[in-house]
């Protein structure tokens, strides 16, 4: 016997095909067996199981996850127009699920006073969805979006990151165009927004731009830990009370140096972040 497996898209959905090539000689099991039960056995004892679908759009493979729990946000008006208007920015990456947490997030520091702060924005494709999702100039908010517009610059990356790679891949990233080089595009994707200020340079030297005096919602991506835990403290006593801390990185695979350093920080502020399932962590200032 032997077992093929191999991956199609339907609608847009993953579907997993496993073709079974074997031969039995039917006649000789007898009748008390159905070919159903027969290749339920040969399923099973190779190691798969059979389960009913409801339907292709009911399992989710994209960024990293597999699941098969609900996921009808997808079909959300409002999530459609939010994240078409990431992928407007910044290309599709297929970030349906980590572009949700950040939705989430940030609607829920919508109802919280201060203002919004993203450290490594790139092309802009989360804050974009945000300001779309929440109508942003509407919401009375300031939106200030921090990134060297020009990949990682290796003063802020430490020795660990830079022996497992960091700045090799900043490079490929560079080369393939995923990572922006100049502010031009990134300006002219937010200018449809009044209430944002762009801050062009490399964390921490640009912090003391922010003149926020309380903020609501705080998005790390800065792909390295430095600049990231800089940001994290320099902002800490800004964040108001159940203000949200989305960090991208913190749970993705190859990022493990953001991940303790960032579980480092919260330690010595008595706090633990929840990592999920997506790659990202969050934190909720109590």
């Amino acid at each position: 016997m032997k077992l093929l497996s191999s991956r199609n898209f339907v609608a847009g959905f993953p579907v997993r095909t496993v073709r079974i090539y074997c031969n039995i000689d039917v006649q000789k099991i007898g009748d008390s067996m159905s070919l159903k039960t027969i290749l339920k056995t040969i399923i099973e004892t190779s190691g798969y199981s059979i389960k009913k679908s409801s339907g292709v759009e009911s399992f989710y493979d994209r960024d990293g996850l597999q699941s098969i729990h609900n996921h009808d946000f997808m079909r959300d008006p409002a999530f459609i127009e939010a994240y078409a208007r990431g992928v407007q920015a910044a290309g599709n990456l297929d970030w349906h699920w980590r572009v949700h947490i950040g939705l989430w997030a940030a609607f829920s520091a919508s109802k919280l006073d201060g203002d919004f702060v993203e450290c490594g924005v790139n092309r802009g494709f989360l804050s974009s969805a945000i300001m779309q999702y929440l109508a942003w100039d509407k919401t009375g908010k300031i939106f200030y979006l921090l990134d060297t517009f020009a990949g990682l610059d290796e003063r802020y990356v430490s020795a660990r990151e830079i022996d497992s790679g960091t700045l090799v891949h900043n490079e490929t990233n560079l080369a393939s165009g995923h990572y922006v080089s100049g502010t031009d595009s990134v300006k002219e994707n937010f200018s449809e927004w009044k209430n944002l200020k762009i801050i062009e340079g490399s964390i921490p030297e640009t912090l003391p731009e922010i003149d926020a005096k309380q903020v609501a919602y705080l998005h790390l991506d800065m792909n390295c830990a430095p600049p990231e835990i800089a940001a994290f403290e320099y902002l800490w006593d800004r964040l108001v009370s159940g203000a949200f801390v989305l960090l991208d990185d913190y749970a993705y695979q190859g990022y493990a140096e953001q991940k303790y350093a960032m579980d480092s920080a919260a330690a010595a502020k008595d706090l633990k972040i929840v990592s999920l399932p997506t790659g990202q962590g969050l934190l909720i200032k109590s």
